[in-house]
């Protein structure tokens, strides 16, 4: 989780867009929460925390609008392929 937090922390010294920087921050509450669940920080992203990450995403769904959701959703699936470790 150290590498994930790290990479979303740089996004924001680097040229990113604006939809870059609003999902990775919208994402890390939602990743934070599920990590607590699991554990500890020190852990990797596994499946089954990216899954509990998945469906917290998706319970939330209603607060965002359409469009921000699709922007989120494809920015998690990016990150997931990443960073989970099989």
């Amino acid at each position: 989780m150290a590498a994930l937090y790290l990479y979303l922390d740089n996004l924001f010294d680097q040229d990113n867009s604006d939809d870059q920087l609003f999902a990775s921050s919208y994402l890390r509450g939602f990743i934070s929460l599920s990590v607590i669940e699991f554990g500890d920080e020190s852990q990797a992203l596994s499946q089954e925390l990216a899954l509990s990450i998945d469906e917290k995403l998706q319970a939330a769904r209603t607060e965002l609008s359409p469009q921000d959701r699709k922007i989120v959703q494809d920015y998690w699936l990016d990150l997931k392929q990443s960073f989970v470790s099989v």
